[in-house]
């Protein structure tokens, strides 16, 4: 990893900008969840991770609670993640199927995964002036990833506040509709690609199965060449 990334990723993790964020991840490393209560909870804001020579870049709103806020690694440890990962190894993006912890041995190919914000906000529900704060991060990321070629957005959460974050940089006078599977090329010639997030909730309707998510990523990995 650069010093640059080293960098930021440290200005990350030591970050109070939100006061109301801060109070909650402490409160949930404190309270735990059951089946946790032995565990120590990271408790920090959640950095991204993965290949800084990506081609690739996943984003998603924010860390769960008792997931990435717990493991410290974004899309670890719940059951967003597990589903995210099985198609991601199915495609041959990830050497492993599975991401549980920091040190599980996962391996990513020209990919970096990261959320928008860096913080869980209580009921998942992050304001505005929260998301303003932390976009500066999300920005020195794609500014980092200097091979990024795709950017999947998981959720149209995750997927409006990319665009926001964008919109910011470039006049951008476009419509960009959130439907699965449809890409838009940016103003910087990166592609954004909208995917329904694999939330448990998502995952038990069938609003997305495995087999679209595998197709999705195997298109992306299509279009960033990787």
């Amino acid at each position: 990893m650069s010093i640059k990334f080293k960098k930021l990723n440290n200005t990350i993790i030591k970050c109070k900008k939100c006061p109301r964020l801060f109070n909650f991840i402490k409160k949930i490393s404190l309270e735990k969840r059951k089946q946790n209560i032995n565990e120590k909870y990271w408790g920090k804001p959640v950095t991204g991770f993965g290949d800084v020579n990506a081609k690739l870049m996943i984003i998603g709103l924010a860390p769960a609670a008792h997931g990435g806020t717990r493991t410290g690694r974004a899309f670890t440890g719940d059951k967003s993640g597990d589903f995210l990962f099985k198609s991601l190894h199915k495609v041959n993006i990830s050497n492993q199927n599975f991401s549980e912890n920091k040190n599980d041995g996962l391996r990513l190919k020209s990919t970096y995964i990261t959320n928008i914000l860096k913080c869980v906000p209580p009921g998942d529900k992050p304001k505005n002036n929260e998301l303003i704060k932390c976009s500066n991060y999300f920005t020195s990321e794609l500014e980092q990833l200097k091979k990024l070629r795709v950017i999947v957005a998981l959720g149209k959460v995750a997927f409006d506040n990319c665009l926001k974050i964008y919109k910011k940089k470039f006049n951008m006078n476009k419509k960009y509709e959130f439907k699965h599977g449809k890409k838009y090329l940016l103003p910087d010639k990166r592609i954004l690609i909208a995917c329904y997030h694999p939330s448990p909730r998502n995952v038990n309707t069938k609003v997305i199965t495995p087999l679209m998510i595998n197709s999705l990523f195997k298109k992306a990995k299509k279009f960033s060449t990787l």
